[in-house]
């Protein structure tokens, strides 16, 4: 049912702190309801109660269950570890946390925090594929070491960027649909149980607005791959979307969508609180290169990190744009390194239109955005492409001024009222992608007990949460996906055609 003829109250909010990020950022409609109608409410309409209030009866709305065992193994309840523990260390490797632990103190470490009775796992990589791994890996019982060479949510990072999209608008790709989906539950779960003792909340439930001058191609495949998955969606007029959310010019536009359930998560603070959880239950952080050590009989015994052996019984690497850098033997021609810009502009004072809760993120053809999220607040996002990769150790990770042009022209043509908004951040960000645009979660030619987990292809670190479980499950053998048993192998992928 088209939300067309419906008008909310438009008036803008002004007051956030009544919203919970993880509640209905827009109406979150029950997947048991008929694709297409989501919710008559306003976009912005929401609940009031508390995270504590509300939390697990949004997650029963979005079609999950307040019980736990619908979306997968969680280990112990996290709340009453932190208060057990008293809650807090930040991240002693990278120089503390800051306020991703507010009100925390650091625990003793005479205090019996355990680490897990089984195998010893290293997994080098702290971007968003290496900490969910390194955290599913402690929750299934092994005594994990993370490695990194700058520290989890580094700057130069694919996830070091402030924000990160998370919707489930993936044409011809069923599993990658099904599984955004569940991935948004899994945010959601995860801001349930740490928000609050761990700082603010990482995912904003924005809802996404897809916007075309045609149905044909995107809009008629997006509908067709919902509408096989089960996902919510309104089709809503440009008249319509224009009045729900004052500010954008959808002159041209004939056709959008509306996904309730998107929403926007904080990158790089998210890769460092799932880092200092894993940390707060015994988990070690080292900083430093690893390389390959010793070999026996088709296994690794070690890597060195900084000149020291680590021994372990398995390796996990989740490298990132590294990988087109390191084992070249392996991964020379599967992986390409692109650079995506970012340009965070700044609205007017007191103009609240452009800031959460008060418009959705959006998606034209060839650039997506959203608006300034709290706490951080950087600033009205846009992305456009960017720029070939070289060596992500040496990339320039600002936009530079001669590609600055065009997402300003689309702030002109879109957000007219942000023509002239300063620039008060940019950033530039490898990404890594695949020539099939699928992930690599694969064994290391001739050593049966490394692992190797990258190719997110500009849409891993929404998948972080669910990805994290996958990948953890098979360096530990655990066939706990057996649907996915022959998916994401280096065998018989093809080579990129250029980095």
């Amino acid at each position: 049912m088209s939300a067309e003829g419906k008008h909310p109250d438009p008036s803008v909010r002004t007051d956030v702190s009544d919203v919970p990020a993880a509640g209905s950022g827009a109406p979150f409609a029950d997947p048991g309801t008929a694709p297409g109608t989501a919710s008559d409410a306003a976009p912005w309409a929401r609940p009031t109660s508390g995270m504590d209030g509300g939390g697990a009866a949004a997650h029963a709305a979005a079609g999950g269950s307040a019980d736990a065992a619908d979306v997968g193994p969680r280990g112990p309840d996290r709340r009453s570890f932190l208060r057990v523990t008293g809650a807090g260390a930040g991240l002693a490797a990278t120089g503390g946390l800051g306020g991703l632990l507010a009100g925390c103190e650091s625990p003793d470490p005479r205090s019996g925090v355990r680490r897990g009775a089984g195998p010893d796992v290293v997994v080098v990589g702290a971007g968003a594929f290496g900490v969910w791994t390194a955290l599913n890996l402690q929750e299934m019982g092994a005594r994990v070491t993370l490695v990194d060479l700058y520290g989890p949510g580094n700057v130069r990072s694919t996830s070091g960027d402030e924000t990160r999209g998370v919707r489930t608008s993936y044409p011809g790709r069923e599993q990658w649909t099904s599984w955004a989906q569940r991935a948004i539950l899994r945010w959601r779960q995860f801001d349930e149980e740490h928000a609050g003792e761990m700082g603010p909340p990482v995912f904003y439930n924005t809802g996404d607005l897809i916007c075309r001058d045609t149905e044909e191609g995107f809009i008629t495949e997006v509908k067709e791959i919902w509408d096989t998955v089960g996902i919510a969606y309104d089709v809503i007029s440009p008249e319509e979307a224009a009045y729900r959310w004052p500010g954008m010019n959808l002159t041209g536009i004939t056709h959008c969508l509306y996904e309730p359930a998107a929403g926007v998560v904080r990158a790089r603070a998210t890769c460092q609180r799932v880092a200092a959880l894993f940390q707060l239950r015994g988990g070690e952080i080292r900083l430093g290169r690893a390389e390959l050590g010793n070999r026996s009989g088709g296994r690794l015994l070690d890597v060195q990190v900084n000149g020291e052996r680590l021994p372990a019984d398995r390796f996990v690497f989740a490298l990132g744009p590294w990988f087109a850098t390191t084992f070249q033997d392996v991964m020379a021609d599967k992986i390409r390194i692109p650079m995506g810009n970012v340009v965070y502009y700044g609205p007017p004072a007191g103009d609240l239109r452009f800031q959460y809760p008060n418009m959705p993120s959006w998606n034209f053809s060839g650039v997506t955005g959203w608006p300034c999220l709290p706490p951080d607040n950087r600033g009205f996002r846009v992305r456009t492409g960017g720029r070939a990769g070289a060596d992500p150790d040496t990339s320039d990770r600002w936009v530079p001024p001669e590609q600055l042009d065009r997402p300003r022209q689309v702030v002109v043509e879109r957000f007219p009222d942000l023509a002239d908004a300063p620039v008060v951040q940019t950033h530039s960000c490898h990404y890594e992608s695949s020539a099939t645009r699928d992930w690599i979660i694969d064994r290391y030619p001739g050593l049966e007990n490394v692992w190797l987990a990258g190719g997110g292809s500009a849409e891993g670190f929404k998948f972080g949460p669910v990805v994290g479980e996958l990948i953890a499950s098979r360096a530990l053998e655990t066939n706990q996906f057996p649907e996915l048993a022959e998916n994401f192998r280096l065998d018989g992928l093809p080579d990129v055609e250029e980095r």
